[in-house]
């Protein structure tokens, strides 16, 4: 009992009810108690510590965040919204009853514009599509949000309908993903300087319904649209745009876009290309590229018209500061043709950085003929894309021809300016080994070679480490790293 009794005193003493008064951690001022409520995962959780005690009633009112990761019932919501008194700088909404998902947000929405000040965040945790059916036929209705600086929206294929009218002033960044268009929505009207005069970030992913999409800004820095299903035309004109990112919109079908953007740094074109109908103007500031694949072994047929845009797109651009391409090779190479040959041309390059998706395959005989045509290099990357254990026990059979011609083995390519090396899980079989003892002979004067292993174990890498130690030039350094998302 006597146990009992200090258990009920000592909670007493934490609520600050207890006649010999209030505890030290409910003397703490308003914005320390909110800074440790914000640590907590939820809105609800931050809301349970009301009874504490009656000074703690009305602390979770004054939290700049409210953070719904599995979101309650659409009411409740809105009554946090309404008895909240602080200026939201984050609001956060997760959810997964994703038929009812439109309807109910209508409760909330227009609360939360009310009341937003900073970023909204809104995931919808059903991620197939399936899951729809197709149409679902109601709409996620977005009110216009005044004074968000930040929007984030990804629900799952639902259908988004975009506020018809109003000034977004303040919004710097955009992101719409998984989501469905509905009727005649038109996104570029929407994110036009008219309506969105500060918006710097524009990203769409996973898009439907956007068979034609025009972009016209003043202010926006960076686009990213991927995956667009059912685009047919592109326009965009933005003067200040410095980046622009686009990938797998077109699906195959002849690309239709106008691009006008002066001032661009990084371009990411991994999609179909059509010289004369696609157009990009004078990119007098561009730097760093990224091109769609170039497939290694193939027919006369998708693959050999795939190079043939690859090699058009390339033919654009005379020099250019850094270069990412892909080499692809198939499973079973067979009876392929190898299409290296049909790669005539490379820009001037300082950095080229390569993604091997070699299933296996020896890739020695495409890479001394990638290297012979830009002899200027200072830096090279290598990522090789990780076989899963199906591929790796089905690839390279015997008498594959993968590691034909061998011309690679005897023959000499300058790399003079070649510095730095980088490599992205090297497993160090014999062939990959033999290349890079190529590569010490062809770059006397390299000084860095950095390992980085991302799905290899670190102690595999130490000894791939050790075996080209073996073969690098006394001056040349080899050092390990783990690979991070921000690479």
């Amino acid at each position: 009992m006597a146990q009992s009794g200090g258990g009920a005193a000592k909670r007493a003493s934490l609520s600050g009810d207890a006649g010999g008064g209030a505890d030290g951690l409910s003397a703490l001022p308003d914005d320390v108690l909110v800074h440790i409520l914000l640590l907590l995962d939820s809105a609800a959780a931050a809301g349970r510590t009301s009874v504490l005690s009656r000074r703690w009633r009305r602390l979770w009112a004054l939290l700049p965040e409210l953070r719904f990761p599995v979101a309650p019932a659409p009411h409740l919501i809105a009554s946090a919204l309404a008895s909240h008194e602080a200026s939201l700088r984050h609001l956060l909404v997760g959810f997964d009853a994703a038929a009812a998902a439109p309807d109910s947000a209508a409760a909330w929405l227009p609360l939360a514009a009310r009341r937003l000040s900073g970023r909204l965040t809104i995931q919808n945790r059903i991620k197939s599509e399936s899951a729809y059916g197709g149409e679902t036929g109601a709409s996620f209705q977005v009110p216009c949000f005044e004074h968000a600086t930040a929007i984030s929206l990804d629900l799952g294929f639902l259908s988004l309908a975009l506020p018809p009218a109003g000034v977004l002033a303040r919004l710097v960044k955009l992101s719409l993903e998984r989501v469905r268009f509905a009727g005649a929505c038109d996104l570029g009207a929407a994110v036009s300087s008219r309506r969105f005069p500060c918006l710097r970030k524009l990203t769409v992913e996973y898009a439907r319904g956007l068979p034609n999409l025009t972009i016209s800004s003043e202010s926006l820095l960076e686009v990213k649209l991927w995956h667009l299903n059912g685009l047919q035309r592109l326009t965009v004109v933005a003067p200040e745009l410095k980046k622009l990112k686009l990938a797998n919109c077109f699906a195959g079908r002849r690309p239709v876009a106008d691009i006008s953007a002066p001032q661009l740094v990084v371009l990411m074109w991994w999609d179909t290309y059509d010289r004369s109908s696609v157009h990009f103007g004078d990119l007098p500031q561009l730097k760093r590229l990224t091109a769609h694949g170039f497939y290694v072994y193939g027919r006369h047929g998708y693959e050999s018209a795939t190079n043939r845009a690859f090699v058009s797109f390339l033919e654009r651009f005379q020099a250019i500061h850094y270069l990412h391409i892909a080499l692809t090779y198939p499973m079973y190479i067979g009876d392929s043709q190898c299409l290296m040959e049909n790669l005539t041309v490379l820009p001037r390059l300082k950095t080229l950085v390569l993604f091997l998706q070699n299933k296996g395959h020896a890739f020695g005989p495409s890479l001394f003929h990638v290297l012979r045509k830009c002899t200027g290099l200072k830096r090279l990357g290598l990522s090789f894309y990780p076989n899963s254990e199906l591929e790796a026990q089905s690839a390279c059979p015997s008498g594959c021809v993968c590691d034909q011609p061998s011309n690679w083995k005897t023959e000499e390519v300058t790399l003079k300016r070649l510095r730095e090396v980088r490599i992205i899980d090297l497993e160090g079989t014999d062939h990959e080994v033999a290349f890079m003892k190529r590569l010490f002979i062809w770059a006397r004067k390299l000084k860095r070679i950095t390992l980085t292993y991302r799905s290899i174990s670190l102690g595999k890498m130490k000894e791939v480490r050790e075996k080209l130690l073996c073969h690098a030039m006394p001056e040349t350094h080899i050092g390990l790293t783990k690979y991070t998302v921000y690479e």
